[in-house]
């Protein structure tokens, strides 16, 4: 069989690698997944999950590989420098990819063209939340109260220039208000603080907000997509409440570094594709509010190049500007 019909096979959703691959099997050794963000978040859940299913199908392992740090820079500067062989690929994320450009004076990689976007894995929305007993109980209210008391009323986020942060810095923008960002090492001690009274309130992923709230601890005031979430339909969107450039999705995909062979670019784009009709993968996925990925590599590299200049004017507009 030559390569271009076990390409189409790879397409179709066979499990079957890729002979003939640089005069040799693809994948003949076990692939290193590179996660930029710390074990045990969101980030490195979604890599393991989506590697297991990617390795089943290509017949070898895929080994998650986390290195963290500088807001997601380190581990996506090493999956840029890698040898495109394959065998160094790893998870692109939201800030990585479309926010510090503008938030980093200086990066050591190009996520413009020193990357190849190969598919998108999944997208979810974010929720403004606060503490049970606040007396906030819409998101008016909290205008009201921010514009009767500039820089008093703070928020919390999981660092400087991820979602949580730019949904809020994009909130304070929009509605012409002044907030305290307060930035935690994690979305969950940021959490931990919103519970504790620390914080007046929190952007936060859904699939991480949720348990709070269905356990009555976090009263959810907005959620950031454009309609409403069907795991979540009291939740009204920002949009409703007068806000709708406040629709904020965020996003990671599979990358690898520049110079990968087109062909090689398609048999992972396959693989990944396949990994999520897995039911497993997708009712995961599902469960937590977010949209299932997928796609061609064109359609990836589209979303990001479409965020990258918003972002990057979210950045600039609020003077947000690195630890």
């Amino acid at each position: 069989m030559d390569r271009r019909t076990l390409l189409k096979t790879a397409s179709a959703g066979l499990v079957m690698p890729l002979q003939g691959w640089a005069q040799d099997k693809y994948p003949s050794k076990p692939i290193v997944w590179i996660c930029p963000y710390a074990a045990g978040g969101g980030a490195d859940s979604r890599s393991r999950q989506i590697a297991k299913a990617m390795g089943s199908v290509l017949g070898q392992s895929i080994v998650v590989d986390n290195k963290a740090g500088a807001g997601g820079n380190i581990g996506t500067e090493f999956i840029a420098r890698a040898k495109p062989d394959g065998y160094t690929i790893g998870m692109g994320n939201f800030a990585p990819l479309a926010v510090n450009h503008a938030l980093f004076k200086k990066l050591n990689y190009n996520p413009f063209t020193d990357l190849v976007p190969i598919m998108l894995i999944d997208r979810g929305p974010l929720i403004l939340m606060v503490r049970t007993d606040s007396p906030f109980k819409s998101v008016k209210d909290v205008v009201n109260a921010a514009k009767a008391a500039p820089g008093k009323l703070s928020y919390g986020s999981g660092g400087i220039g991820g979602t949580h942060h730019l949904s809020g810095a994009l909130f304070e923008h929009t509605a012409g208000i002044d907030m305290i960002h307060a930035p935690y090492k994690s979305g969950g001690a940021a959490t931990t603080d919103l519970l504790g009274g620390q914080v007046h309130m929190m952007f936060e992923q859904m699939y991480s907000a949720m348990p709070a709230i269905k356990g009555g601890k976090l009263r959810p005031l907005a959620i950031t997509s454009k309609t409403r979430s069907p795991l979540a339909p009291d939740i009204p969107t920002m949009a409703e409440q007068g806000y709708p450039e406040v629709e904020v999705l965020n996003w990671q995909g599979l990358v690898g570094p520049k110079g990968m062979p087109a062909e090689l670019i398609k048999l992972l784009n396959a693989a990944g594709n396949k990994a999520l009709q897995d039911p497993e993968t997708r009712e995961r996925i599902l469960s937590q509010g977010n949209e299932v990925g997928g796609g061609t590599p064109e359609q990836f590299a589209a979303l990001i190049k479409a965020e990258a200049p918003r972002w990057g004017k979210v950045v600039r507009d609020a003077k947000i500007e690195p630890e």
